[in-house]
């Protein structure tokens, strides 16, 4: 055996021998404690996992049960986040229990009280809007449940999260905004489409997208309405806006849902519009390499969930010194990556 399957099948053994803490220890979302970790996962998924290995199968040493909630799985980002997770869970030995959020401020905060009725190992929660979820959070927290904000924030004033993950919304959404604009030669008109207003990370990349504007002063705003993550909303406001502005030249749009929403509308009206978005979802990679979308940016919604998942059962097995920031970054999706991004979502990766 080479140094490194030697190396490898190691770290795996002492995953397996010695539970979380030594894992935590190595850095658990850097390359050799993960590595160890996934690959104590597959052993024992596989049926070969060795004594001492833990509790019910569990990498962490003993049974560990989760609760996870994020915007709604209506949506491709969250349902991506779902599937992942709850594979991962299996992966590692987590019972994962899930809530959708319904992409509603109100359904999220009657799935997130029914939450904090019950008692968890820990729990995950990309909230729809902030400080709509601070008091169920809040009982939580005083039960001793490690709680973990994945994507946008909880509240304004920090209850007592354990950490955050999140991916840079701003830079993200201006470099995407930086290629349409260059790829429009700098000047025309362009339109920016927002998620929830209410959402932490439609606000950064709001804020990424007028960086990107302030430095193009022959490009103009047509509008900027906000469509709130919904397809059906999108459209709708695309259909008007095919109406009123006989020329658009490109577009920037907070998820890929929005755009390939957008881009079914313009099609239609056989109108020819450079999109851009957030999140690099494979339906937007396919879209990419075909050329209905011209740029999407990696906003990696299995990272995030998996990163949470392995995080928050970190803390449910004793590890200290967890960072109160986590930033999950991403690459911009072109042509040229397009095929190995999509293999690494295929497989719950990236």
């Amino acid at each position: 055996m080479s140094d490194e399957g030697k190396r490898k099948t190691d770290l795996a053994g002492q995953a397996e021998l010695t539970g979380l803490d030594e894992i935590g220890r190595r850095g658990l979302l850097g390359g050799a404690g993960l590595g160890a970790l996934f690959l104590a996962a597959c052993r024992r998924s596989s049926g070969d996992a060795q004594p001492g290995a833990g509790a019910a199968g569990s990498t962490f040493g003993k049974p560990l049960k989760a609760a996870f909630v994020n915007a709604g799985l209506a949506n491709s980002w969250p349902a991506q986040g779902k599937a992942a997770t709850e594979q991962w869970g299996k992966w590692l030995g987590v019972d994962v229990i899930w809530y959708d959020g319904g992409l509603s401020i109100d359904k999220q905060r009657k799935a997130v009280d029914d939450m904090a009725t019950k008692n968890w190992d820990f729990v995950a929660i990309q909230a729809f809007g902030i400080d709509t979820l601070v008091d169920p959070v809040s009982q939580m927290i005083g039960k001793g449940i490690p709680v973990i904000q994945m994507d946008t924030i909880i509240a304004k004033d920090d209850p007592g999260i354990l950490t955050f993950l999140e991916p840079d919304n701003v830079a993200m959404a201006e470099t995407v905004t930086e290629t349409l604009f260059k790829a429009i030669g700098g000047t025309g008109n362009v339109i920016h489409t927002q998620g929830a207003l209410g959402h932490s990370g439609a606000k950064k990349r709001a804020e990424g997208f007028k960086r990107a504007l302030g430095r193009y002063p022959n490009i103009k705003l047509l509008a900027e309405d906000s469509a709130e993550w919904d397809v059906n909303k999108t459209a709708k406001l695309w259909e008007d806006y095919l109406v009123k502005f006989p020329k658009i030249d490109a577009a920037f749009f907070h998820s890929d849902d929005m755009a390939l929403a957008a881009s079914r509308v313009i099609k239609n009206a056989t109108r020819e519009v450079k999109l851009g978005s957030v999140d690099a979802m494979p339906e937007a990679i396919e879209a990419v390499k075909d050329g209905r979308l011209l740029v999407s940016v990696r906003n990696s919604s299995v990272r995030i969930h998996w990163g949470a998942l392995v995080i928050g059962a970190m803390a449910a097995t004793g590890v200290k010194g967890i960072p109160k920031y986590i930033q999950i970054d991403g690459p911009v999706v072109t042509k040229a990556i397009a095929e190995g991004m999509a293999f690494m979502e295929a497989h719950y990766l990236l």
